[in-house]
C-alpha cells in the first residue's frame, strides 16, 4: 500500500509528509524497493545483504530514557538508562520529524507479544525499505483484518542517516536512541544497525510487563513432545539460539519471552541469529533459514556472485541473520507454551572454570540470573587482548532493563518456586584450560547434557559439590565422558585451575556487591558461600 496523503499510515508519529509513504508492504515488495534504492544486494540464495556502516552493534552509550514525572522513581538510572529531559526530547523529536517529512517513508504496523492480553502494538516509521523488512521479519505480523484502524501503542521514528547534535539535542554523539514511556515514542537516529529497532521494543516490554505480573526475559524457549517448556538464558555468543533450535523440540522463540500466570509467550515473530562461523552441520536450521529469500544478512561478506562467507569477520564479528520464525522447520507458530519445567542459564566461560552442567538451587538461580556471566575473548569483540574478559550483564540483558535488576530477579525466583522448575547452569565455553590453553566445549557434549537435563535423566544421578561455587555437578551423564564433567579434572595443571577459579570467584563477588542489599538471606548466603 502506497500513499502520499494517507494520515492513518503516520498516525501517532507527528510526521506530516507529502512524500510517498509505503505502508505495510509485504516481504517481496520491500526487497524490491531496497534493491531499487541500492540499499543492499541479494546473496546467491536470495537473502538481503546489507552493510550497516560504522555501527555494527548497539550504541549502548547513546541510549536515553526521558526523565518524566510518571516514571522517574522506577527507572534504573545510570549508564544503562541515561536521563534525557522532556524538553531536550521534544527538540530531538521535532528535528527528526522535520527530517522525516522530507523523505520517502516506509511504515510497518506490527505486534510485540504472542499473548494478546499483554502485547504491544508497534508502528515503525523509517526511511529504509530494508529496515522495514527487518522489522517485518522480527515482530509479529498481524492479519490484514487487524490492520484496519490500527492504533499503535508505541511509535518508532527511525532516521538512520539523521545526525543528532549534542549541543542542541542534549545527547552525547551524533547517534541517539531515546525512549519516552509517557509519550510512547522512540527516536532512533544516526545508526543503521537494525538491532536498535528490536531492542527498543524489548525495553518497552521490560517496562510494561512487570506491572502486569509477567516477567520479561532475554531468553529463548522451546517445548518437548510432552509439552514441557525449557527456557535458555544467555548473552550473545553463549549458544542461546543454537541450543534452543533443537530438531527434537519445538521452538517457541529464540530471544525474548514473557512468563506469567498463563505460561510463556514469545515477544517476536522472527529470529536474529549471530552467524559468524555458522556451521551447516552443527546448526542446520539457522544455516538454512539464512540462505532463503527474505532473510536479512547484516554485515555478512559475500563475493561478486553473492556467495556468502560466514567465516569472514572483516566487517564485524557481530554478523547477523534476521528471518521470520516460520523459516525454522520445527517451530510452534502460536509462540506460546505452558509453565516452564526447566530453566537453563548459559555461560561461555573462557576461563575454563565452570562445569559443563550443574544443577542450581532456587537461590543459586537468582544469584546467577542477577550475575548474568559470560567471558569474552579476542575475536568476539574488537579491542580485546589475549586474556579472557569476564562480562556480567544483570538478568542476561542489563542494557534493556528500565527497572532495577532485583525487580526481575525476585519475579524469576517466585515463578521458579511456584512452578517447581529445575534450574541448570551450562558452560558452553572452555574446558581443560582457559582460552588459549584449553579447548571449546563440544556442542555434541552440550546437547547430550541438555537432553539429559530436559528429559529427566539427571533426576536420579548422583551429584558432587564444586568447592569454589558450591555447584552440584552430575557424576555421570550418558554420552559424555566422565572426565569432561569435572572441570578441575579436565585441567592438566590442577594448581592453575585453583588459581583461575579463585580469580573468577573474586570477580563474581565484586560484581554482585551492588545487589547484596536488595536480595533475601538465601541469595546472600549463596554470595557469601561463593566468595568464601
Amino acid at each position: 500500500m502506497t500513499s502520499a496523503a494517507k494520515p492513518s499510515a503516520l498516525a501517532g508519529s507527528g510526521v506530516h509528509s507529502t512524500y510517498p509513504v509505503h505502508a505495510n508492504l509485504p516481504m517481496a515488495q520491500l526487497v524490491a524497493h531496497a534493491l531499487r534504492r541500492n540499499e543492499g544486494r541479494l546473496s546467491s540464495d536470495g537473502a538481503m545483504l546489507v552493510n550497516t556502516g560504522v555501527h555494527t552493534g548497539r550504541s549502548a552509550r547513546d541510549k536515553f530514557v526521558v526523565d518524566e514525572a510518571s516514571v522517574t522513581a522506577d527507572i534504573w538510572w545510570g549508564n544503562v538508562n541515561q536521563r534525557l529531559s522532556p524538553e531536550k526530547f521534544s527538540v530531538l523529536r521535532g528535528r527528526v520529524q522535520a527530517y522525516l517529512q522530507g523523505q520517502t517513508l516506509y511504515t510497518q504496523d506490527l505486534y510485540a507479544g504472542a499473548d494478546p492480553v499483554h502485547r504491544v502494538k508497534v508502528r515503525l516509521v523509517t526511511t529504509q525499505a530494508w529496515s522495514a523488512l527487518f522489522a517485518r521479519n522480527m515482530f509479529i505480523r498481524p492479519p490484514d483484518a487487524e490492520l484496519v484502524g490500527f492504533q499503535p501503542d508505541y511509535v518508532i521514528l527511525h532516521a538512520p542517516a539523521f545526525q543528532a547534535d549534542p549541543a542542541i539535542d542534549g545527547v552525547c554523539t551524533a547517534t541517539a536512541v531515546a525512549l519516552s514511556f509517557e509519550q510512547r515514542q522512540i527516536i532512533i537516529a544516526g545508526t543503521e544497525y537494525a538491532g536498535e529497532i528490536k531492542k527498543s521494543i524489548f525495553t518497552v516490554m521490560n517496562w510494561k510487563l512487570p506491572a502486569e505480573g509477567v516477567l520479561p526475559m532475554h531468553c529463548s524457549a522451546n517445548t518437548g513432545q510432552g509439552g514441557d517448556v525449557a527456557l535458555f538464558f544467555g548473552l550473545s555468543g553463549t549458544g542461546k539460539t543454537t541450543l534452543s533450535s533443537d530438531p527434537h523440540r519445538k521452538l517457541i522463540g529464540d530471544d525474548e519471552h514473557g512468563w506469567g500466570p498463563n505460561g510463556v509467550f514469545n515477544f517476536e515473530g522472527g529470529c536474529y541469529a549471530k552467524v559468524i562461523n555458522l556451521s551447516k552441520e552443527a546448526e542446520p536450521e539457522i544455516y538454512a533459514a539464512s540462505h532463503r529469500f527474505g532473510a536479512v544478512l547484516e554485515n555478512v561478506v559475500a563475493d561478486e556472485a553473492g556467495r556468502v562467507d560466514l567465516a569472514d569477520g572483516s566487517l564485524t564479528e557481530n554478523t547477523r541473520s534476521c528471518y521470520p520464525v516460520e523459516y525454522i522447520p520445527n517451530v510452534d507458530l502460536s509462540g506460546r507454551g505452558g509453565q516452564p519445567k526447566n530453566v537453563v542459564m548459559l555461560a561461555a566461560d573462557a576461563f575454563g572454570v565452570l562445569p559443563p552442567i550443574s544443577k542450581l538451587t532456587s537461590a543459586q538461580a537468582m544469584y546467577h540470573f542477577l550475575s548474568g556471566y559470560t567471558a569474552l575473548v579476542a575475536g568476539t569483540e574488537k579491542g580485546l587482548g589475549a586474556e579472557p574478559v569476564a562480562t556480567f550483564s544483570a538478568c542476561f540483558g542489563a542494557p534493556f532493563l528500565p527497572r532495577r535488576p532485583e525487580v526481575y530477579g525476585k519475579m524469576l525466583a517466585n515463578l521458579i518456586a511456584e512452578n517447581g522448575a529445575d534450574c541448570w547452569l551450562v558452560n558452553t565455553g572452555w574446558t581443560g584450560g582457559a582460552y588459549g590453553t584449553g579447548h571449546r566445549m563440544s556442542i555434541l557434549h552440550t546437547r547430550a547434557l541438555l537432553r539429559a537435563a530436559l528429559d529427566g535423566t539427571l533426576a536420579d544421578t548422583k551429584f558432587s559439590k564444586d568447592p569454589f561455587f558450591g555447584l552440584s555437578i552430575p557424576e555421570a551423564v550418558p554420552g559424555v565422558p566422565s572426565e569432561v564433567l569435572d572441570p578441575r579434572a579436565a585441567w592438566a595443571d590442577k594448581d592453575a585451575y585453583d588459581r583461575t577459579a579463585r580469580e573468577l570467584v573474586r570477580r563474581f563477588e565484586a560484581n554482585f556487591a551492588p545487589f547484596a542489599n536488595g536480595v533475601d538471606d538465601a541469595v546472600r548466603a549463596v554470595a557469601i558461600r561463593t566468595a568464601a
